[in-house]
């Protein structure tokens, strides 16, 4: 597996510092904005199955607040690298409405899923609806997304994966981010 690696671009301990600062200003923001009503009515993290779990594990860990966790899973690659139809796979079993949403991402690439998430949340009529995402990587990106949080920003066009982040369904469990050598990417 670590034979197709090109190169590592962000480390286990780069990655491991980023959540925690990450996890503390979340907290910080939405201490800020719900006070003591954050106890009673938490904001509520929605992870995206399955690239977003590690990340949204390590995430919650880091939290200091109060938050309930649920899970969407929405496709838009398949076993490929090329992006198609974004669908919703699984559905939220909760209500959202008058709700905080925080969606946690593993990677923001075209926007697209982001964008079509954005919207499907948004007509549920949440209190507000942000998002963190553990990678924004910007040379393909095709809709405007808004971004609250992002652990790193990449701006080279290399595949990414590890740390949740797959190709194919493979490389998720790497404890770190790297490119994937283009040989080991079949189209």
């Amino acid at each position: 597996m670590h034979t197709d690696i090109e190169r590592i671009l962000f480390t286990e301990s780069q990655i491991a510092q980023r959540v925690r600062e990450l996890g503390e200003q979340i907290s910080r923001d939405y201490e800020r904005l719900l006070g003591d009503r954050i106890f009673h009515e938490p904001p509520i993290a929605v992870g995206l199955l399955r690239g977003a779990v590690i990340f949204l594990a390590d995430l919650a860990r880091a939290m200091r607040i109060p938050i309930e966790l649920a899970f969407m899973a929405i496709s838009s690659y398949g076993l490929s690298s090329s992006p198609g139809e974004v669908r919703v796979v699984k559905d939220l079993e909760i209500s959202v409405a008058g709700r905080h949403i925080l969606i946690v991402e593993d990677i923001v690439d075209t926007g697209q899923t982001l964008a079509h998430l954005q919207e499907l949340l948004n007509a549920r009529h949440p209190a507000s609806v942000k998002v963190c995402a553990l990678l924004n990587k910007t040379p393909r990106r095709a809709r405007t997304v808004k971004l609250d949080y992002v652990g790193f920003t990449l701006t080279e066009d290399a595949f990414v994966v590890g740390y949740g982040l797959d190709y194919a369904e493979r490389y998720r469990n790497l404890p770190y981010i790297a490119a994937l050598k283009k040989s080991a990417i079949t189209t």
